[in-house]
């Protein structure tokens, strides 16, 4: 069997254990160790440990459940990000020129992807698996911060997202095909944007850089009167010069450039969960190696 080749459809615990194989704690046992017991339990539970030939690589096996993660009707959260990281982050831009951050707390939401490039765009993620409840307040969240916001949905969500999502919030489709339509544009407004909620969604280092960009100085103040003290001065910034601020001081400190040739070297199917980490230098010749080991090997990491 090929790294590409369908599998028998899983059952919904093995897909379970697929989407697990994608998580954080997978990734970081294989970059700090370079073997993961977790991946080799994930590995069996999902099937794909007996599916595929021993001699097939960890590569294969993350190939492989993704390619099974990503048929039509249950397709999770994982999926849609992995979408927009090769058609916009890596699509339409590249580490060099643009930045990702994923699960950005923005308020007491956390947008799924945002997309730094001239602007900040956040997308909100809707998958088969989700609810629509909270939608409004999360969009109208991202909107306090970002100049664009888009929600990006299962067929079966469409119109009740378009009922739910003010007019300048773009619509996109994740279709079958593992495309993305574009049913409506975002329109820019960074008019709307209020400065305190980018105080409250930075760190307190990239809010001094913010000021420090903007020409105001960075008071010097005791730790315990910092917040406040930003919080008065973010209060008088114009929105759009706050939010120019903001997308240059985040793709300084969020810069992903450095990972642009390690990131080829990792499977398409992971590269969306290696970009999302934050991986330390010296961990990342060892995730390399790591998926390149073979199957009957890693299976004994458990």
């Amino acid at each position: 069997m090929t790294s590409t080749a369908k599998v028998t459809r899983l059952t919904p615990a093995q897909l379970s254990a697929s989407v697990r194989l994608f998580s954080s704690t997978v990734i970081k046992e294989l970059a700090r160790a370079g073997k993961s017991p977790r991946f080799a339990r994930l590995a069996a539970e999902s099937g794909l440990a007996e599916l595929l030939s021993p001699y097939k690589s960890v590569s294969d096996v993350f190939n492989a459940a993704f390619n099974e993660l990503k048929r039509r009707g249950a397709r999770p959260e994982y999926i849609y990000k992995s979408a927009l990281t090769h058609k916009i982050l890596l699509g339409t831009h590249s580490l060099r020129t643009a930045s990702m951050l994923t699960e950005f707390r923005v308020g007491g939401c956390k947008a799924d992807v945002v997309i730094l490039n001239g602007t900040a765009t956040a997308y909100e993620v809707k998958s088969e698996r989700d609810s629509l409840n909270r939608l409004e307040r999360q969009v109208c969240a991202y909107r306090s911060v970002f100049a664009r916001v888009y929600v990006i949905s299962a067929d079966e969500h469409i119109h009740a997202v378009q009922e739910a999502v003010p007019n300048d919030v773009g619509i996109l489709q994740l279709n079958g095909r593992h495309q993305i339509s574009t049913l409506r544009d975002a329109q820019e407004g960074q008019e709307r944007i209020s400065p305190t909620a980018i105080l409250d969604s930075v760190r307190t280092r990239e809010a001094a850089l913010i000021l420090k960009f903007l020409g105001i100085p960075v008071p010097d103040v005791p730790n315990t009167r910092m917040n406040a003290t930003l919080k008065e001065l973010f209060f008088e910034l114009d929105p759009v010069d706050a939010h120019r601020a903001m997308v240059h001081v985040l793709k300084r400190t969020r810069n992903l450039s450095p990972l642009s040739e390690f990131v080829g070297l990792l499977p398409p199917s992971l590269q969306t969960a290696a970009l999302s980490v934050g991986l330390r230098r010296a961990d990342r010749p060892r995730l390399a190696k790591a998926v390149d080991t073979k199957l009957h090997e890693a299976m004994r990491w458990a």
